[in-house]
């Protein structure tokens, strides 16, 4: 590999901000982005400074010694005088899913005893009006819809909530053809020899322990596939241009060149849309052998664009 892996920048492979679940977390993974660039506080104050950044020792100390939320201008000065600017949306993206959190699961109001209702916050409190009176009685074909209505309403809730369920989010994955769920895909060779940098093909996934393929989400259902590797750094896949390699994926160095790709549902497994196109990835001759490469064709709904999504890769 010559062209695709950086090997001079501070390499993410074992460290992603998407990985924090609680504001500890965050705290801890900012603790080992400090580790990692072996810069001392002084010498981060003195970079963020060159910068134009104002990030005091004694602020990013007392920060990494608590488990609370960094200020979003104190973790932007922070990360980029490690050295991770090129993630930097993603640390702040961690960051506020992170405080969103800690808000939505915050203490639930307690209901009236003597009623049951839970009490009125807000504008909108004074000016809700208690109906008094009977209810009148409605016919059986009134009922009997209502209840259709309901059972209706609740099964398409229950298929709305499975199908977002199967929706990745971020994480460490593999990436594998639904119909051979052994091969992985992940870096090899254009089998016409006519390129000499890596391309994503399909590979036994036992034989393939890296790169490792990491979701980073870009917003409105979008994605970014990332490679790590141990040695070249990461990479993040990107439709080819070239004549003879056409519709193939290669990871560039540069992620903002990157392709962004959809990640569509459909039974039990995802279609891989480039948001640069109305195409799908497959693979080249719907091809189930080792090696065969993966590419940007025509959708067609056939088993080759069909691939399965699993954690931990």
């Amino acid at each position: 590999m010559t062209l695709m892996w950086d090997s001079g920048k501070l390499s993410p492979y074992e460290l992603s901000p998407y990985e924090a679940q609680d504001s500890a977390g965050f705290v801890a993974a900012m603790r080992r982005l400090k580790e990692l660039s072996g810069l001392t506080y002084r010498e981060l104050e003195e970079r963020a400074a060159s910068r134009g950044d104002v990030l005091a020792r004694s602020t990013i100390a007392d920060v990494l010694r608590r488990t609370s939320l960094p200020r979003p201008e104190v973790l932007a000065a922070f990360v980029r005088a490690c050295g991770d600017g090129e993630r930097l949306d993603a640390w702040l993206a961690t960051r506020e899913k992170v405080a969103a959190a800690r808000v939505t699961t915050g203490p639930i109001p307690t209901p009236d005893p003597g009623t049951g209702a839970q009490p009125e916050t807000g504008e909108a409190a004074p000016r809700r009006t208690r109906l008094f009176g009977r209810p009148r009685p409605i016919g059986f074909a009134a009922a009997l819809a209502v209840t259709a209505l309901a059972l209706i309403t609740w099964l398409f809730s229950a298929d709305t909530a499975r199908t977002r369920a199967a929706l990745p989010t971020d994480g460490w994955v593999t990436i594998r053809p639904a119909r051979t769920a052994d091969l992985c895909l992940t870096d090899g060779r254009d089998r016409n020899g006519a390129y000499g940098s890596a391309v994503a093909v399909q590979l036994p996934c036992a034989e393939a322990p890296v790169p490792r393929t990491y979701l980073e989400p870009m917003g409105e259902g979008l994605f970014r596939i990332q490679w790590h590797h141990p040695q070249f750094g990461k990479g993040c896949l990107t439709i080819m241009g070239q004549d003879q390699l056409k519709g193939m994926l290669e990871p560039r160095q540069n992620c903002d060149q990157g392709t962004l790709f959809r990640m569509e549902p459909t039974a039990e497994a995802f279609r891989l849309r480039p948001s640069t196109s109305g195409g799908c990835i497959g693979i080249v001759g719907n091809d189930t052998t080792q090696g065969a490469e993966a590419i940007e064709e025509r959708c067609s709904g056939g088993a080759d664009q069909r691939f399965l999504l699993r954690a931990g890769g």
